[in-house]
């Protein structure tokens, strides 16, 4: 007795010392290195932009119903729902294991026997099988761990395509807007430029220009107009980006004209604390996920060099027993328990185990390379949106001066004291000012949109 309690404790030890039973450590906020942002002001979680319902955020009405249309329809967030769908059928099949499996096969078979061989009777067996095995060194409870971990990473992957998509509809959208209002101003330039033209050419029929003067001015009119051009293409292009977004076909989006003004971005862009990215941003949770995937995977790994108990039961009925016919039917009950040991599997769970160790440790290094992944993401994006919000004064002032050059030179050329080329280089100059400062609110819109992406925002 004392021999099988030793042995029993000895067991025991050496379960707990190669950890097959033990849980995965989730990781903590100690896990995040709070200078992950970089050289950024960090703010409270109170009005952490991460935490912002995306319907808060992104407030036109068009934009929510395109958004609702992209979630519903989006290829990809279909297809990321059906992958969790196969998961839950196989974290299914993982809770099942630890139940007996049940086979019912009859069978029966016709026999002669007498000298004549003219009597004929039938022999039949209706047996029912049971097979269990017995988790005593945690296989299936590896097994079942890892497979709920691959489901909540793929819960965690569909999230990440929510948020991924509600940003890119969203800059898709504003695109457009930057797109329009720069369409709108080079049409506007063209038909400025289409005047100068008509002016430079009253001024050569009155001996006051040149028909280099002309020309030239024609020239730029032309560039306008195929600027102008290229901007539709370019429109046409974004829209069909968005239709491929909505799985819709091609075109179908091109009466959209949303506005720049439409979007009200917060004041102060609160980054928070780098911690929240482990409960907010949906593919940090996904990296963790695998990483606790991988752990579990090496514990069934090494689960399998212990011997398994299995438990095999028959219960039926015959109507024989060796080769005597036996009526009423004969009932039959049977259970045997077996204790397999690995002992040469030709170097197969060694190597299962060294790929499982390696799988790990390439999950960990994945998390660790995620985290700086996205602290750079997020300081790039907060910077972006900074040095927007800085631009804009400078682009609106160089824009209200470009316009002031522009009326005085006009005005000095149909009096004859300056040259055509200080109008034509004040109306470039002019263009690609009002341009630039649209494609600033542009990009301030986007960075916004991108730094709410990689705070984790779009939950609702």
């Amino acid at each position: 007795m004392k021999q099988h309690l030793f042995i029993i404790a000895a067991l025991c030890s050496l379960l707990s010392s190669c950890g097959i039973y033990s849980s995965y450590q989730a990781k903590t906020d100690s896990d995040v290195h709070p200078d992950l942002y970089g050289s950024v002001e960090l703010g409270d979680s109170a009005s952490y932009l991460g935490n912002v319902q995306w319907r808060d955020l992104f407030t036109d009405p068009q934009l929510q119903t395109l958004i609702d249309t992209c979630l519903a329809h989006n290829v990809d967030m279909r297809t990321a729902h059906l992958h969790i769908d196969e998961a839950n059928a196989g974290l299914t099949a993982a809770k099942l294991s630890y139940l007996p499996s049940l086979a019912f096969t009859p069978n029966g078979v016709l026999t002669k026997y007498g000298l004549d061989g003219a009597t004929t009777g039938k022999v039949y067996t209706l047996p029912l099988t049971a097979q269990w095995q017995v988790d005593i060194f945690g296989q299936l409870r590896n097994q079942h761990m890892e497979q709920k971990a691959t489901r909540d990473m793929l819960i965690n992957v569909e999230q990440a395509v929510k948020t991924g998509l509600i940003g890119g509809v969203a800059n898709v959208y504003y695109t457009l807007a930057m797109l329009d209002e720069q369409i709108r101003i080079a049409q506007e330039t063209e038909q400025t430029w289409q005047q100068s033209v008509k002016t430079m050419k009253a001024l050569m029929n009155a001996g006051m220009a040149n028909q280099a003067a002309v020309s030239q001015m024609e020239a730029a009119w032309y560039g306008v107009q195929s600027q102008v051009l290229s901007l539709q293409q370019s429109r046409n292009e974004v829209c069909n980006a968005l239709s491929l977004l909505l799985n819709e076909p091609a075109g179908s989006r091109t009466s959209l004209h949303p506005a720049l003004d439409s979007f009200h971005a917060p004041a102060v862009l609160n980054v928070g604390i780098p911690c929240q990215l482990l409960h907010n941003r949906p593919d940090v949770r996904a990296a963790e996920n695998q990483l606790r995937a991988a752990c579990y995977a090496d514990k069934a790994a090494t689960s399998a060099f212990f011997p398994q108990l299995n438990l095999t039961g028959t219960f039926g009925w015959t109507n024989t027993t060796g080769s005597a016919i036996i009526n009423p039917a004969f009932t039959i009950a049977q259970l045997v328990g077996s204790l397999v040991q690995p002992i040469f599997a030709k170097g197969g769970l060694r190597a299962q185990k060294i790929a499982a160790k390696d799988e790990l440790e390439i999950a960990s290094m994945n998390f660790e390379h995620k985290l700086l992944e996205v602290g750079t993401e997020v300081n790039n994006q907060l910077d972006a949106c900074q040095k927007a919000r800085q631009n804009i004064d400078l682009y609106q002032q160089q824009v209200d001066a470009l316009q002031k050059a522009y009326r005085a030179t006009q005005l000095t050329m149909q009096h004859g004291n300056t040259t055509y080329l200080e109008v034509l280089t004040a109306q470039q100059s002019l263009l690609g000012a009002q341009l630039g400062l649209v494609a600033n609110r542009f990009a301030e819109i986007q960075s916004v949109i991108d730094l709410y992406t990689a705070l984790g925002g779009g939950r609702e």
